[in-house]
C-alpha cells in the first residue's frame, strides 16, 4: 500500500503531538518538518528531515499547518498553489465560514484539498454539534470549555507586546459562557496595566469575562489538560425533553494532533476545494478498507 506523505509545518505542541500520531499511523511516512530555524534539531527529529522550506522536500502529499492560528491561511494559500493538500486547526469560530471561501477557491484552482479547523473545537465537536441537531432538530446547545489550558489563546497572549511567557485558561461558567484567566511572565520595561488592557482588547478575549495576572513563573501553572461538556436540549419530531450530553477529558495538543491525521487522510479521498470537518464522510478518517469498518463499527 502506498503510504501518505505527510510534512508538519511547525513544531511547537500540536506539531510534537501530530509527529507521534503520524509516527503510530501504519498509512503515514513523515516527508519532513519544517522549521523557522532548521539547525533547531532536537533529539527526536534527528531521523527526519528538517527544513524551512516544504519545496526542499521531496513528494508531498498533505501538510499538517501546526501554526498559530493567524498565520494559517498565509501557509494555506502557499502550499495548496504548489498542489499539496492542507489540513490546519483554525480555531477563530466566527471567522471559519470566510476562510473556507477563500482557500475554497486557491485549492480548486490548483487541483488540491484544504481541511480547516480541524481540530477538538472547532472540529470534532462541530461534527457533535452537527449529530445532535439532526437527532434533537428544535432546542438549544450548550458548549461548555474547560477547565483547562486553551492554546489558541495561549498562543495569542504571547503575541501581544511585553509578554514573555503567558498561560490562558478557560473556566466554563456553564450555558456556554466562559471566563478567561490568563497568567503572564512580563519582560522588562513594560507596564502591566497597558499589556492586560492590549490581551482583554484582542479579539481572542474581548467577547469573554477575562482576568489578568502577573506572575514569576507560567511553566509552574502549565497543564496541558483540557475538556467539554457539550448539552443539547429540545424536540425531536414532536417529542419534548429529549436530551443527549456529550462530554470529555483530553490532553489539548494530543486530541488536536491525533485529529490533523486522521483529516489528513481524510483529505486524500476529497474532491478539490476547502472543506470544514463538518463535510466529510467520517469514514473516509478512520484507517482500514470500508467495507471491514462498516462491519466492526455500524
Amino acid at each position: 500500500m502506498k503510504k501518505i506523505r505527510a510534512v508538519i509545518v511547525g513544531y511547537g505542541n500540536i506539531g510534537k503531538y501530530a509527529l507521534e500520531a503520524l509516527e503510530a499511523s501504519s498509512d503515514f511516512e513523515v516527508a519532513g518538518i519544517i522549521r523557522r530555524d532548521p539547525n533547531n534539531v532536537p533529539e527526536e527529529l534527528e531521523k527526519y528531515v528538517v527544513t524551512d522550506s516544504i519545496v526542499k522536500l521531496e513528494k508531498v502529499d498533505v501538510a499538517i499547518l501546526a501554526t498559530p492560528t493567524r498565520s494559517v491561511e498565509k501557509h494555506a494559500k502557499e502550499i495548496l498553489a504548489m498542489g499539496i493538500n492542507t489540513v490546519d486547526s483554525f480555531d477563530i469560530h466566527g471567522h471559519v465560514a470566510d476562510l473556507r471561501k477563500t482557500l475554497d477557491v486557491v485549492a480548486k484552482a490548483h487541483n488540491a484539498v484544504s481541511v480547516i479547523s480541524a481540530g477538538w473545537d472547532p472540529g470534532s465537536d462541530s461534527i457533535i454539534r452537527a449529530l445532535s441537531e439532526a437527532m434533537v432538530p428544535k432546542g438549544i446547545t450548550y458548549t461548555n470549555f474547560g477547565p483547562g489550558m486553551s492554546m489558541g489563546h495561549t498562543v495569542a497572549v504571547k503575541a501581544i507586546e511585553g509578554v514573555k511567557a503567558a498561560l490562558s485558561m478557560t473556566i466554563p461558567l456553564g450555558t456556554g459562557i466562559h471566563r478567561r484567566m490568563v497568567y503572564i511572565e512580563l519582560k522588562d520595561g513594560y507596564d502591566f496595566k497597558q499589556v492586560a488592557a492590549a490581551i482583554k482588547a484582542d479579539d481572542y478575549f474581548a467577547h469573554d469575562e477575562t482576568h489578568v495576572m502577573q506572575v514569576e513563573s507560567v511553566d509552574n501553572l502549565k497543564d496541558m489538560g483540557h475538556g467539554v461538556n457539550l448539552v443539547r436540549k429540545g424536540v425531536s419530531g414532536k417529542t419534548q425533553n429529549q436530551l443527549i450530553e456529550y462530554d470529555m477529558k483530553i490532553n489539548n495538543p494530543a486530541l488536536t494532533g491525533q485529529i490533523l491525521v486522521a483529516v489528513a487522510r481524510a483529505s486524500m479521498k476529497q474532491q478539490p476545494g476547502a472543506y470544514t470537518m463538518i463535510e466529510l464522510p467520517v469514514i473516509d478518517m478512520l484507517y482500514g478498507e470500508k467495507e471491514n469498518l462498516i462491519r466492526r463499527l455500524v
